[in-house]
């Protein structure tokens, strides 16, 4: 999402990126994380998704394509050769990119919620 939002030449809003992460250390909480550990997480967390902002995207292509090296270094079992799994990452990615960039701004993190796999 925050990638459309870019390409749109738009700002994601930090509220919505405030939820986010707050969504997920509620989640690390309720795993029954303490304090020290839910900080160290949330920080390894934020600096991968800033590393898969800024690489995702391949650049020898001219239209959104998944950088296959970038997945395989956090999913590694991706990685494997003629893995039909990394076939459904990408198609799932691609499929959400598209039906992301569709939407009007103001609604895309409302809608996202609502996208559907297999209807695109």
């Amino acid at each position: 999402m925050m990638k459309v939002f870019k390409k749109k030449e738009d700002k994601f809003k930090q509220q919505d990126y405030d939820s986010l992460f707050h969504n997920i250390e509620n989640n690390l909480r309720e795993l029954g994380f303490g304090d020290v550990t839910v900080n160290k997480k949330m920080k390894e967390l934020n600096k991968i998704l800033y590393d898969i902002l800024l690489k995702i995207e391949d650049e020898n292509s001219n239209k959104f394509k998944l950088n296959k090296r970038l997945i395989f270094r956090y999913f590694n079992s991706l990685s494997i050769k003629n893995n039909e799994n990394f076939n459904k990452f990408e198609e799932y990615f691609l499929k959400f990119y598209d039906f992301c960039f569709e939407l009007p701004l103001e609604s895309v993190i409302r809608e996202a919620r609502n996208f559907n796999y297999g209807s695109t």
